[in-house]
């Protein structure tokens, strides 16, 4: 039998809709929709940078536009839709996935990676700091009075060791976060859903891990899953064995995408709205920023890959050596990667600055998009960039958003006139 090959455009479309970036800032934020956008992507990312805004509150107005914080802390901490846990990095996750990630936390306390001689030496204290908190209540490690200071472990307190150990294992959970510090109460007691929830087995845990990261993906390579839900560490011969199984099932087929090389693989579901994506003009409508951290981003090879997009966190890269700048927010504008803003909010000023406005050379040229071939027009693009840039004042509490530097120089009048022009 053949294998089904795909246009790049298809591959790429289809991604975009399991990311809800098909038609993004169009729909307010609800419930449902939180629910279902933290199961199709798998996890929501969180980052302590705070320089326009936390990673998972920009993540999730880049689908939504602005909405109330409090509503949404409410639907994690409060109703508790989403946990959090690592997944790819530490994540918000959704309940409905609990089952597997009790697993996870389940097999950790075997295969904790290097803790073990933390662990003989330490008993005491995972002792004590569970009791504590079982006993009192959510606490956070200030809440403490051991703050004896330790060596490596990024310096971490043995109070510190022991409440992120026993929070991977499944001891405790995160109850909430107070100016984003974390505190930790029992997975049961905090999480409802975890009191009669049982863990799925290894191998059924395998298979689940592989196919929501292809459900996440629409299409995907073996790299492709390796880099997207990246936890567990050192899973590749679970991956691979479950990866074999699900395509002797018949569950997973393998594809071919066009002008790529290597063997593509795709949840057989998928192959009808694989074909579909491929048919569709634009693969996704309207523009928004995204985080550094955006799961569409997680793994930047396959972005390069889907988008012709070479994209570089540059917070630790110096000063001097950056080329577009600290903290840069990629702008989607119709299904297409065409530039990084860095950006930084003032918020005793209420402003929100635009400091480096680049584009892809491509689209500031008036070419065509190296993913599909697509011109774009450019004062559309600026009004869409523009209304993105209202929208994200609004929802960090801006009065006003400032206009700097913009590479090529020759873009920012029709830049600033759009942001000028719009409210």
């Amino acid at each position: 039998m053949p294998v089904p090959t795909f246009p790049v455009r298809g591959a790429a479309a289809l991604f975009l809709e399991r990311q809800h970036l098909d038609s993004p800032r169009s729909r307010p934020l609800t419930p449902a929709r939180l629910r279902r956008f933290a199961e199709d992507t798998g996890g929501i990312q969180l980052d302590s940078v705070n320089v326009v805004d936390r990673a998972h509150y920009l993540a999730v107005w880049s689908r939504f536009g602005p909405y109330d914080r409090k509503a949404f802390d409410r639907l994690v901490h409060g109703h508790r839709h989403l946990f959090e846990y690592w997944a790819h990095a530490a994540c918000l996750v959704p309940v409905s996935a609990l089952p597997a990630w009790r697993r996870a936390m389940r097999d950790y306390r075997i295969k904790h990676q290097g803790w073990s001689r933390w662990l003989r030496k330490n008993t005491r204290v995972l002792k004590h700091v569970r009791e504590t908190i079982e006993a009192a209540g959510p606490m956070s490690s200030s809440d403490f009075e051991s703050r004896r200071p330790g060596k490596g472990w990024w310096s971490w307190s043995p109070v510190h060791h022991a409440l992120h150990h026993l929070w991977m294992t499944g001891a405790l959970t995160v109850e909430s976060r107070r100016h984003f510090a974390k505190r930790f109460d029992l997975l049961e007691r905090a999480v409802p859903a975890a009191q009669d929830c049982e863990p799925i087995s290894s191998e059924e845990f395998a298979r689940w891990h592989v196919a929501q990261s292809l459900h996440a993906m629409g299409a995907a390579t073996e790299k492709d899953l390796a880099w997207y839900l990246s936890f567990p560490r050192h899973f590749r011969p679970q991956r691979l064995a479950a990866l074999r199984d699900l395509v002797a099932r018949g569950d997973v087929a393998e594809i071919a995408v066009e002008g790529q090389t290597g063997r593509w693989l795709a949840l057989r579901r998928d192959l009808p709205a694989l074909r579909r994506a491929a048919r569709s003009a634009a693969p996704s409508r309207g523009t928004t920023l995204l985080t550094p951290f955006d799961s569409l981003l997680w793994h930047r090879e396959r972005v390069q890959r889907l988008f012709g997009f070479d994209y570089k966190i540059e917070i630790y890269t110096p000063g001097d050596s950056r080329v577009h700048g600290y903290y840069t927010l990629p702008v989607l504008h119709e299904g297409e990667l065409i530039g990084r803003i860095d950006a930084k909010t003032h918020r005793e000023h209420r402003i929100l600055e635009i400091r480096h406005a680049s584009f892809e050379p491509w689209f500031a040229k008036g070419g065509v998009s190296p993913s599909r071939g697509a011109r774009l027009e450019l004062e559309q693009a600026m009004a869409g960039l523009a209304d993105a840039f209202a929208s994200l004042a609004t929802f960090v509490g801006a009065d006003a958003v400032k206009l700097e530097r913009v590479t090529p120089g020759r873009l920012k009048p029709a830049l600033a006139r759009r942001i000028s022009a719009t409210p």
